[in-house]
């Protein structure tokens, strides 16, 4: 194995101090071609071939004008600096571990000197917040020993007491797995176990307290384990410490020394090792009889997480409140561990105009979760601009009532008869009963609907592309830049299936399973064909409800209760979204067993790609299942029904819907409204109340069971086990959450400006209702790395362009602000003059509303009543929403030229829209750039500094040579330098 140590070197500011800072990290690597490589200067008291070391530099910037010293003999003096120091591994795998190169560092670090001194968090530019962390309790194993031999205590008798270490207290607890004796998968559980030994992982069982038939099986991996898996993980340990250089740079190592093997990796790399070792033990004979996931699927084994950190002076006993909190307060005794200190600074509900402790949430949960929560954070403070606007849109509405002109006419509209909205039960209505619809209406769709929906469109570009520089910044703090996907393992279930089918790896060299083409393509063509006919239930499911839709307005038009009976339109759109979202809710459990069943037929190769598959159809399934509904309210209802005399029926028997009398837009605001906040509510409670419940219970039947005045305190692998499980498919429902939320803020916000508000509401409270349950809910996950929000990303590109098109469709089509327009320019009181003014719409309801002959009704929509009621004899003519020519005219019924104009109006308006906010949204995403300047610049200092770096080295590595070949009397020709 050839070890690499890579000096990178990054420039902090902090006050006038300059500093370079040093990053300390420790991997070994299982595919040395995955990495780029860089020029090798081999250290003379190396063998050839065994050791060299890499030189490599990373910047970010200096913080005063001080400039380096070259000396002659080539090196640079940097004295005065703070460096940062990785140690990466690279070059062909061999039976080298941890332990050995450690060894082999310090022999090698004979002609060196470095002092260590311990980094002090605030120069940390990636803070975690340690020096909050209560002094006598601190998790590290190196700390505690310091303390304890201080204070005469010895370490195991401090460790049996926290629950986090074997009975001996010497052996760290990496992860817990969980059975019942009275399982009847024995055999397997015993092979599983047997080969977990022969991995070199320790053991123990403990029973519950609460149940006795429940047993927790401990897990300890020793030192020697967790080097050799590491070596096959890629893992990277950063870890920071100060240098200080002494007049020779080259000199630099000689007190280079791992102080303590317990704490070289942390928790969560422990678990994960632990982890990645379960995956891969067989527990029968047979390909596909491998890992931990089946055998918790089988139901061997019930439960399997790694442990929380505990709080060991809790002001509670029990199971859950003192595994959190402590009797004493952070303010005056600090944070006793990290997740008191995620409780007390995130968790709580106290602290949610705070911004989010970013970094230690990744210390303690992991990359992939710290983004999570890095991403809800930013999309959160995005929408308050956008909640802004929306909430003033509305506002606006609200001054304006008085003074709309349309309202105003519809209000006063008594003499005005419509036509009845459904067959014989439905009766004649005077336009002036739609007054409050009319005025609701205006709130909604008004003069800066329009603005609002080009805003909206240029918002989520701008929300991306700042949450690329966003995310690179993170990326770059958390060392995750030269992190690529290339590094995760193949899924054992993959390896298993295509063991027998191997081909060489191009960039490792080694063979590794193969999944034919013809293989991966039948497996495709078979899942697209699945997606397409859970596509069609959904549709279906549509139908069903314009079926129940057009069923229902008829039978509450004849309802006894006159408020339901006056209301007959608005009770049937309200029922049909309460009985649409149930029937979404119905549709995901199916859905996602649909989903998880076509990703497994499609065996994708890693767990990113698993991951990715997954998403993707979950997210069709259950945006076409939230959507469609929507969909039909706001393009096609109203549109294809007909006139009166000649209604388009379904299957020849229904009469299609119409739209109520104040226009459509007043039915999408209802579907938008009821199904955005019944499902955000009915989300919350899922995420909160459900586990809320669940603990509670079981706390009672541990209050029954022992009795409520004992008070017993339970190890910490008790109380994990009694949490509730993360989701299994980690943070997807989260992301989901979300991102359909997204859609509802942008897709057809011009119909529903109050969507970003609503969202940022329910954002505000959805950051700390989600941090309150991963650390006090929920088990704790197995910490995992990726670099971006991974296939969320693409679907949130999708999202916007869709939203640009559906808003263009919605402002065209479903609100009448074309028809208005058409009107105020062409046919009303200031057609010609130029002007768009509430005086030139007098007279827009009127010409907005075709008439009817009564007499020319079929006889299956011929209404009960008469029509005398209105004016005592029977009516002769009712109006409806249309342009059509009377029924005298030359051809009854016919489009009016007013008709096409408006038509051709709203199709010029959609082009027009469409193509100025792409361009608007392209040149926004050209103007800015994707990392920002101060990034770049560091970045491209690092790059600097490592060729600078590396010429040094190499150059002082020839000179060296060259004087101790002279010195044995071996001449030399034509060497350079």
């Amino acid at each position: 194995m050839v070890l690499f140590l890579i000096l990178g070197l990054s420039l902090s500011i902090h006050g006038a101090e300059k500093r370079l800072q040093i990053h300390q990290r420790r991997s070994v690597a299982s595919r040395p071609g995955s990495r780029r490589r860089l020029p090798v200067v081999r250290h003379s008291s190396l063998p050839p071939g065994r050791r060299s070391i890499k030189m490599e530099a990373s910047s970010s910037g200096i913080t005063n004008g001080k400039t380096k010293v070259f000396h002659p003999e080539g090196g640079v003096d940097l004295q005065g600096y703070q460096l940062d120091m990785q140690i990466l591994p690279d070059g062909p795998k061999s039976d080298v571990d941890f332990s050995e190169i450690l060894n082999a560092i310090q022999e090698m670090a004979k002609d060196v000197n470095i002092l260590f001194d311990e980094l002090e968090a605030v120069n940390s530019p990636c803070k975690d917040d340690d020096s909050l962390l209560h002094p006598g309790n601190l998790t590290s194993t190196s700390d505690d020993a310091s303390r304890l031999e201080a204070g005469g205590e010895t370490i195991p008798e401090k460790n049996k007491s926290n629950g986090l270490y074997f009975r001996d207290g010497k052996c760290r607890i990496d992860y817990i797995l969980v059975y019942r004796k009275s399982n009847p998968q024995t055999e397997k559980r015993e092979v599983f176990e047997r080969n977990i030994r022969a991995e070199g992982l320790q053991m123990e069982k403990e029973s519950s307290l609460i149940n006795s038939d429940i047993i927790f099986v401990k897990l300890h991996a020793p030192w020697e384990v967790l080097g050799r898996y590491a070596e096959q993980m890629n893992v990277r340990m950063p870890f920071r410490r100060k240098i200080y250089y002494l007049p020779r740079r080259y000199k630099f190592m000689s007190s280079f020394i791992i102080h303590n093997k317990d704490t070289f990796f942390n928790n969560a790399t422990r678990s994960r090792i632990v982890h990645h070792i379960l995956q891969r033990i067989k527990y029968e004979e047979g390909k596909n009889k491998i890992g931990l996931n089946r055998l918790l699927t089988n139901g061997s084994y019930e439960a399997a997480f790694p442990l929380h950190e505990a709080c060991p002076f809790s002001s509670r006993k029990g199971l859950h409140k003192g595994s959190y909190r402590s009797k004493n307060s952070i303010r005056t005794h600090g944070a006793v561990n990290h997740r008191h200190l995620l409780y007390e600074c995130w968790a709580s509900w106290g602290v949610w105009y705070k911004y989010q402790p970013l970094d230690l949430v990744r210390r303690y949960f992991g990359e992939k979760i710290g983004l999570y929560f890095a991403w809800l954070g930013w999309y959160t403070g995005m929408l308050f601009p956008a909640a802004f606007i929306g909430l003033f849109v509305f506002l606006y509405g609200v001054i304006t009532l008085d003074h709309c002109q349309v309202s105003k006419e519809v209000c006063q509209a008594t003499d005005i008869i419509m036509c009845p909205v459904c067959d014989k039960y439905c009766p004649f209505m005077r336009l002036s009963d739609s007054c409050v619809y009319a005025k609701v209406t205006h709130l909604f769709d008004n003069g800066a609907t329009v603005f609002f929906a080009v805003f909206m469109a240029v918002w989520a570009t701008v929300f991306l592309e700042f949450w690329k520089r966003r995310r690179a910044v993170i990326a770059y703090d958390w060392d995750l830049i030269d992190w690529e996907e290339e590094e995760e393992e193949i899924r054992p279930q993959f390896e298993a299936k295509y063991s027998k089918k191997e081909r060489m790896n191009p960039i490792s060299g080694k063979p590794e399973p193969y999944q034919a083409f013809a293989d991966k393509c039948s497996r495709l063509i078979v899942s697209a064909s699945g997606i397409f006919f859970m596509i069609c239930v959904v549709i279906a499911a549509v139908f069903g409800i314009v079926i129940y839709r057009v069923v229902t307005v008829s039978t509450f038009a004849a309802f006894k209760w006159a408020l339901i009976r006056n209301n007959s339109q608005v009770a049937t759109t309200g029922t049909a979204v309460c009985i649409n979202f149930c029937i979404i809710m119905l549709l995901n459990v199916l859905y996602e067993k649909v989903a998880l069943l076509l990703t497994n037929l499609e065996q994708p190769r890693t767990e990113s790609e698993w991951e990715n598959s997954f998403t993707l159809k979950m997210f069709l399934f259950q945006f076409v299942n939230l959507n469609s509904s929507t969909f039909y309210i706001a393009f096609f209802l109203g549109r294809f029904t007909g006139h009166p005399g000649a209604y388009l029926r379904l299957i020849n028997r229904w009469r299609l819907e119409e739209c109520h009398p104040s226009g459509c837009l007043i039915d999408l605001c209802m579907q938008m409204g009821i199904i955005m906040v019944l499902k955000q509510t009915w989300n919350n409670f899922m995420e909160l109340g459900y586990p809320l419940i669940q603990n509670w219970w079981t706390r009672r039947k541990v209050r029954q069971e022992h009795g409520p005045e004992r008070k017993i305190s339970f190890p910490q692998w008790e109380k994990d086990y009694t949490l509730q499980p993360m989701n299994a498919y980690g943070l997807f429902d989260e992301y989901l959450e979300m991102i359909l939320q997204f859609g509802f803020t942008t897709i057809f916000v011009a119909a529903f400006p109050l969507a970003p508000l609503l969202a940022l509401l329910n954002n505000i409270i959805e950051i700390r209702l989600d941090a309150y349950k991963f650390v006090t809910q929920w088990r704790r996950p197995l910490a995992s790395r990726a670099k971006d929000i991974g296939i969320w990303y693409g679907i949130l590109e999708g999202i916007g362009i869709l939203s640009v098109i559906t808003n263009a469709f919605v402002i065209a089509i479903t609100s009448d602000f074309i028809p208005r327009l058409v009107y105020a320019y062409k046919y009303g009181p200031c057609a010609g003059q130029g002007e768009a003014g509430q005086k030139c719409m007098v007279g827009y309801v009127n010409a907005s509303l075709s008439v009817f002959r009564i007499s020319d009704f079929e006889n299956r929509s011929e209404p009960e009543s008469d029509g005398s009621e209105f004016s005592g004899t029977p009516l002769k003519y009712c109006r409806y929403r249309d342009y059509r020519d009377p029924p005298h005219s030359l051809v009854p019924y016919g489009y009016t030229l007013q008709f096409w104009h408006v038509l051709a109006a709203r199709l010029a308006f959609i082009i027009v829209f469409e193509h100025l906010v792409f361009c608007i949204k392209h040149l926004i995403s050209y103007l800015i750039p994707d990392l920002p300047k101060d990034l770049r610049d560091r970045m491209r200092r690092e790059k600097y500094l490592i060729q600078e770096m590396m010429y040094e080295a190499e150059l002082e590595r020839l000179q060296k040579e060259r004087k101790e070949r002279k010195k044995n009397g071996k001449a030399h020709h034509n060497e350079w330098p």
